[in-house]
């Protein structure tokens, strides 16, 4: 493949925010979708997080394609629910933004640990990722079945090697980390400000 498999998602981040500075919903969730693939290339072990991902990301681009003109900016979709009282629905798009967002927290953690600590195993790279992202927010449920997941990650050198293709792997997972982290943020800072920013898994 040319460059790596993080060459689509870094393409589709310039397209994220209006000249305003708004977060745009459709390219953010563009850039979603192409982290998909990478995750595919974990196998068993990311099955859960992709499938989350997957549903999150269809979810808010159903009620998106209801009314693209009013749902352009991501962050409406959202309002309109905090306004009709049913953000806190766990079918909500609100619900939806949240744990995609969180998600993505959790692999640009996970990404970011593999390009820091090259001496690091897969196992610890996604452990120390997930408590320092996910775990607060999960119920004992969803953390055992996360930690026999992690036990069915690849090699590390493996999974390198396979993502890799013709480009800079490195230099991609970093600009990838550095430019999708901001835009998390920007997430988080808008949810907590409607008061939806702590919603926990049962």
């Amino acid at each position: 493949m040319a460059g790596t498999v993080f060459t689509p998602s870094l393409e589709g981040m310039k397209h994220v925010k209006s000249e305003s500075g708004v977060i745009l919903t459709k390219p953010f969730l563009e850039v979603c979708k192409h982290i998909l693939p990478v995750l595919e290339k974990f196998g068993s072990a990311m099955a859960i997080v992709k499938t989350d991902i997957g549903g999150n990301i269809t979810r808010l681009e159903t009620k998106y394609a209801s009314d693209p003109t009013k749902y352009e900016q991501l962050h409406s979709l959202v309002k309109v629910e905090v306004s009709a009282k049913t953000a806190k629905s766990s079918s909500s798009c609100t619900n939806g933004l949240l744990w995609l967002t969180r998600a993505m927290d959790f692999l640009v953690a996970l990404f970011h640990n593999l390009v820091q600590h090259p001496d690091w195993q897969m196992s610890q790279a996604c452990n120390d990722a997930y408590s320092k992202t996910l775990k607060k927010w999960h119920g004992w449920l969803a953390s055992s079945s996360f930690s026999v997941a992690i036990k069915l990650a690849p090699d590390r050198k493996k999974f390198m090697e396979i993502i890799s293709g013709s480009g800079n792997i490195n230099a991609d997972i970093e600009k990838f980390c550095s430019t999708f982290s901001p835009l998390l943020a920007q997430n988080h800072k808008f949810l907590a400000s409607v008061g939806m920013d702590d919603l926990k898994a049962s």
